[in-house]
């Protein structure tokens, strides 16, 4: 009798930890989906032969190990600031915490290169691009500007290389692919800041939906989630769906002499329009808030979300009204958590290999849609809101129940386009497939 409970106490645990998201919620791709790059000049994405998304999944006691190539579904590229960079395949193997805890002491600073995955398998950087204020000279040195700057005016990334970034809003450093920030594309934030996707259309790993909570996204090196920009106003899961905000704003200063708690450092440049307010992380200041969509400094809080109904900390990818990336953008600048996550090039202990088409769909977890321009001349975009673990097959029809064209938004992507210039004038349907339910949508094509 002992034995036997001690056996269901085993298959029990098991069960518990093959169901955690840290395990479930990586987008593994299981039909070969390779990645794409667009060069400058041409708007049309050339195909690579690099697998994307995440390989393998496997797991053990305590840790995740997530395979990956560090390539996306959706296009990469073009880099306009003169990054000779590639996204090239980092055939990475990332080790994450099942069991993430608290650091109760001194708080770990994030720092250059990966702090995090999104489930894409794609890395996550935080504000930094190695470049700071050099007082001795008068300039800005350091990453790709060569040399070593002071470390006290610390450039963000964000504002700064704004120009070098694609679509999606990341880009490559060595090869190694990845987002500061939010990953959704700039055409499809309120106020558009870049225009790098007139000519260069591409998506990312999901789109922003006011409406309905925000996908978890990725996992932090202290092995904590974090999720899109919405999720709900109370810690608890009530209050409806609210845009989650940092806590951090811009300093009210015109010189850069010392930090916000009253430090004096080395001097940075005069507030400036060659040096504006917030090209430098330290432009910042965090500000306490009591209410329950305002994060903690870490850019995280303890609340419910769809894939923790019993509560979990995690960080957002934060966003400001116009749903423009704010700082500090995802994790940062210190984790909240033990920062035990790596990049390991082995795994050593027995591990058991996650089986993505044994997961069952999620009803809590629908993905619903948004069918435009409507009327259309040219092109209809179907456009998929969250995060969604399978290919989606969208259909456009006649109303005389003739099949005209099949497009795929492909697993880890957002969008699909159907050129419908050389169509008939009338109306038609956009079938389309979500976790859940199939959905019909009706599309008028004009002339």
């Amino acid at each position: 009798m002992k034995n036997t409970c001690l056996g269901i106490a085993l298959v029990l645990s098991t069960m518990s930890i093959a169901q955690s998201p840290a395990i479930t919620s990586w987008l593994i791709n299981t039909t070969n989906a390779t990645g794409s790059h667009y060069v400058s000049g041409n708007g049309t994405p050339i195909s690579d032969a690099t697998l994307a998304n995440v390989q393998t999944v496997q797991y053990s006691a305590s840790w995740v190990y997530v395979s990956t190539k560090g390539i996306p579904t959706y296009p990469t590229g073009p880099f306009l600031d003169g990054n000779p960079s590639l996204a090239t395949s980092q055939n990475a193997i990332f080790k994450f915490p099942l069991s993430p805890a608290e650091n109760t002491g001194t708080p770990t600073a994030t720092t250059m290169g990966n702090i995090g995955v999104f489930i894409n398998g794609v890395a996550l950087f935080d504000y930094r691009d190695g470049v700071s204020w050099k007082n001795s000279t008068g300039a800005l040195a350091g990453g790709p500007l060569g040399g070593t700057g002071d470390g006290i005016w610390n450039r963000d990334a964000v504002p700064a290389e704004m120009a070098g970034f694609d679509c999606s809003k990341g880009h490559p450093a060595m090869g190694n692919y990845h987002h500061h920030q939010n990953p959704s594309a700039y055409n499809l934030d309120l106020v558009v800041v870049s225009n790098i996707c007139d000519i260069y259309a591409a998506d990312g790993l999901y789109a922003i939906n006011a409406n309905s909570h925000s996908p978890l996204i990725g996992f932090a090196y202290d092995g904590f989630p974090i999720y899109g920009a919405y999720g709900y106003k109370n810690t608890d899961g009530t209050g409806g769906i609210v845009r989650i905000n940092s806590s951090y704003q811009l300093r009210n200063i015109t010189t850069r002499t010392v930090y916000a708690d009253g430090t004096d450092v080395t001097d940075g440049p005069a507030v400036n329009g060659t040096y504006p307010l917030g090209l430098f992380r330290e432009d910042y200041e965090f500000v306490s808030h009591v209410e329950p969509e305002y994060l903690d400094e870490h850019n995280g809080r303890f609340c419910v979300t769809p894939e923790y109904p019993n509560g979990t900390y995690c960080y957002f990818a934060t966003v400001d009204d116009n749903w423009n990336s704010a700082y500090p953008y995802a994790v940062g600048p210190t984790f909240y958590g033990l920062k035990t996550a790596a990049k390991v090039t082995t795994i050593s202990e027995t591990v058991t290999t996650y089986d993505p088409s044994s997961a069952e769909l999620d009803e809590n977890v629908s993905v619903s849609f948004n069918v435009f321009p409507n009327p259309s001349v040219d092109v209809v975009i179907v456009q998929a809101f969250g995060a969604h673990n399978r290919d989606i097959a969208v259909e456009l029809w006649d109303m005389n129940g003739k099949l005209i064209q099949t497009q795929t938004i492909l697993q880890g992507s957002t969008i699909c386009y159907f050129p419908v210039a050389d169509l008939q004038s009338g109306t038609y349907i956009i079938h389309v497939e979500g976790n859940v339910a199939t959905k019909d949508y009706s599309i008028v094509i004009a002339e």
